[in-house]
C-alpha cells in the first residue's frame, strides 16, 4: 500500500494539477519558514573540508550511488574522506559509527551501504555535525567529510555543494506539498554543479551541469559465494522477480529489461525495512534486488537462506571533470583559508 501511495503522489507531482492548486497556499507557508529557519542558523565550520551531496527534490534521486562513486575517485586521488548521513528510518537520532555488520535499523540503510561498499569511515545522526565530530573523533586521519544528503542542513558549514537531480527530475517545480521540491528551483544557481542522473528534465540555471552514468554489474548471492551474469540469468529460462525498495524502482526494472530479463515485479516502497519476508510466497526461481534491499536482506536470517535473492551491483561512473571541479574548489578554499 505505501509503494502504491508514493507512486500516486509522485505522479500528482509531476503537473500541477487540482491537488497542486489546492495545495499551494501551504507550500507558501512552507516555504516562509524554509528560509526563515536558514537565516537563523549559524554554520559551523569543522577543520576539514566538507563537500555536500545533496538535492532538492524530496525522496531518491540517486545520491548515495554518486556519493559512493565520488568516495572511490577522491580515494585515488589521494584523500582520505568520511562520510556522514542522517541514517534515514533510523530508531535514535544520536550520533553513531556506521560498522559493516551494524543493524540497518540502527544506522540505516543507505550509510550501512555506504561503510560496506567503500570501506571508508561513516557516522550518522540527525545533527550532521554531531556526526562529523564524532567521525574526526574516531577517525582524526580523515582530511575531507562528504555529506550524504544534508544540502537542507545549513548546521553544517560546506565548501562544495552538489545537487543530484534524479529521474523525476524536478517535478511540477512548486515546493511541499503542492509538489516535491524542498527548496524552490531557484536554489540549485547557489550550488557548485549540478548532477544529473538518468533525467531528462529540462530546467533553467546557469549552475554547471555534469552527467553521471549507470549501468547494472554481476548478480551476486547475500552471501556473496556466488556471482552470475545477467546476461545468463537472462538465457536460463528461469523465473525471475524484481523487487527493489528504492524511490523509482521503474529504473531498476527498465535496466533489467535492457538486459532481456523479464518477469514479474514488486514495488516494496523506499527504505522497505524487511521486518517480514516479501518474497516468501513467491514462487519465482531467481529474485533480483537492489544493493540497498541487500543489506537488509543479510540481516532478516530467512531472507539470508533464501538462495534464489541475488542483489545486482549498480554502477555508477562519475564525470572527472566533476571531480577536478571538487579538487580546485576544495584547494581555492584551503588556500583562502590559509592552510
Amino acid at each position: 500500500m505505501r509503494a502504491g501511495f508514493e507512486s500516486w503522489l509522485h505522479r500528482q507531482w509531476t503537473k500541477r494539477g487540482l491537488l497542486a492548486w489546492a495545495l499551494s497556499p501551504l507550500s507558501l507557508v512552507f516555504l516562509a519558514a524554509s528560509r526563515n529557519r536558514r537565516a537563523k542558523i549559524k554554520p559551523h565550520r569543522l577543520p576539514v573540508p566538507v563537500v555536500v551531496v545533496g538535492n532538492i527534490y524530496v525522496g531518491g534521486t540517486g545520491k548515495t550511488p554518486v556519493t559512493i562513486a565520488l568516495v572511490r575517485e577522491l580515494v585515488k586521488r589521494g584523500y582520505t574522506p568520511g562520510v556522514v548521513s542522517r541514517g534515514f528510518g533510523r530508531k535514535d537520532d544520536l550520533a553513531q559509527m556506521v560498522l559493516p555488520e551494524s543493524p540497518a535499523s540502527n544506522v540505516g540503510d543507505e550509510p550501512l551501504l555506504i561503510a560496506r561498499q567503500t570501506g571508508v569511515p561513516v557516522a550518522v545522526a540527525r545533527d550532521r555535525v554531531a556526526a562529523a565530530l564524532l567521525l574526526l573523533d574516531k577517525h582524526p586521519e580523515i582530511d575531507l567529510i562528504i555529506s550524504d544528503d544534508g544540502l537542507q542542513h545549513y548546521a553544517l558549514a560546506r565548501d562544495v555543494e552538489l545537487a543530484v537531480v534524479g529521474a523525476r527530475g524536478l517535478g511540477n517545480g512548486w515546493v511541499l506539498p503542492a509538489g516535491p521540491l524542498r527548496e524552490p528551483p531557484s536554489r540549485l544557481d547557489e550550488v557548485d554543479a549540478i548532477v544529473l542522473n538518468a533525467t531528462e528534465d529540462t530546467f533553467d540555471s546557469r549552475t554547471p551541469r555534469f552527467a553521471v552514468t549507470a549501468v547494472l554489474g554481476a548478480a551476486r548471492s547475500l552471501d556473496g559465494k556466488r556471482s552470475r551474469t545477467l546476461d545468463e540469468i537472462a538465457t536460463s529460462g528461469q523465473s525471475v522477480l524484481a523487487a527493489a525498495g528504492i524511490a523509482a524502482p521503474g529504473r531498476f526494472f527498465a535496466m533489467l529489461r535492457a538486459h532481456d530479463i523479464e518477469g514479474e515485479t514488486m514495488e516494496l516502497g523506499d527504505h522497505f525495512a524487511f521486518d517480514t519476508n516479501p518474497f516468501k510466497n513467491q514462487p519465482q526461481e531467481v529474485i533480483l534486488i537492489t544493493g540497498k534491499d541487500a543489506v537488509k536482506c543479510r540481516q532478516h536470517p530467512e531472507l539470508a537462506d533464501d538462495t534464489r535473492i541475488y542483489s545486482v551491483d549498480y554502477l555508477v561512473d562519475i564525470d572527472p571533470y566533476l571531480v577536478d571541479m571538487i579538487e580546485h574548489k576544495l584547494r581555492t578554499k584551503v588556500a583562502g583559508n590559509g592552510s
